[in-house]
């Protein structure tokens, strides 16, 4: 009978504390940030609930533990059976897919195949705007990308992003700036009225003179445009006497 009832009170005690023992854990779960399966007041998380990541951030000179749906900017999510983590990207990696896959890049690194590079290859163009190394289109030496050209080979000339061995139609080169611009042609305006017929300077044509008019060009042609029309016409003309005074009486 005596070992029995100690058999008894001890059972008693053990559910008793285990009965404490889930208090205290429920009281501490109820302080728990967000998405915490375990927490303390001095390191934050210490356990996640499930598919959520756990991640360690600064908080002034000390870390505390965090559970996150993503990780953040700089760093790829690990799962695990047990618990899943975030973990930093390489240095020169703003951010990525995995430990050896970067999607992008910090200044002064250009992506190439999932990794930050100093140069990109032959072939490619370091693009600034977009830290990686970009395939620019035929004759491009830089390029904001594929289609979008910024500068051309030496010999081409540039045109709407564009490179050109020849303009095309309705434009010429310039080859002082190597790009294609708008051909111009000729305008004038109309005629002036014919002007006072004025005697020639030579004998036997006492009465016979000639008489002109012009028009103004109202814009110059470019180098391949079309050339201006003569702007000034002349032709011939008779002088009509003028009549005789009178003489008084």
């Amino acid at each position: 009978m005596r070992i029995s009832s100690l058999i008894w009170i001890l059972h008693l005690m053990n559910l008793t504390k285990g009965l404490d023992d889930t208090r205290r854990s429920s009281s501490v779960n109820r302080l728990c940030p967000a998405g915490c399966a375990t927490c303390s007041a001095l390191n934050g998380c210490l356990s996640c609930k499930p598919r959520l990541f756990f991640h360690l951030e600064l908080d002034g000179m000390r870390q505390r533990g965090t559970c996150l749906s993503s990780c953040p900017r700089g760093h790829y999510g690990t799962r695990s059976p047990h618990i899943s983590t975030c973990t930093r990207c390489k240095e020169d990696c703003a951010s990525c897919f995995s430990e050896n896959f970067c999607t992008h890049c910090h200044p002064g690194h250009f992506l190439f195949r999932g990794k930050c590079e100093n140069s990109c290859p032959n072939g490619l163009t370091p693009n600034a705007v977009l830290r990686e190394c970009t395939e620019c289109s035929p004759g491009c030496e830089v390029c904001v990308r594929r289609n979008m050209c910024v500068r051309c080979r030496a010999d081409l000339y540039f045109l709407h992003s564009q490179c050109h061995l020849t303009c095309p139609t309705v434009f010429e080169p310039d080859v002082q700036l190597m790009q294609c611009v708008p051909r111009v042609h000729c305008e004038v305006g109309g005629w002036t009225a014919w002007g006072p017929c004025v005697r020639k300077k030579r004998k036997g044509a006492y009465r016979r003179g000639q008489e002109t008019r012009i028009r103004q060009v109202l814009r110059s042609p470019s180098v391949h445009g079309n050339p201006c029309p003569h702007v000034s016409e002349a032709r011939k003309c008779v002088i009509k006497k003028r009549p005789k005074s009178r003489r008084r009486l």
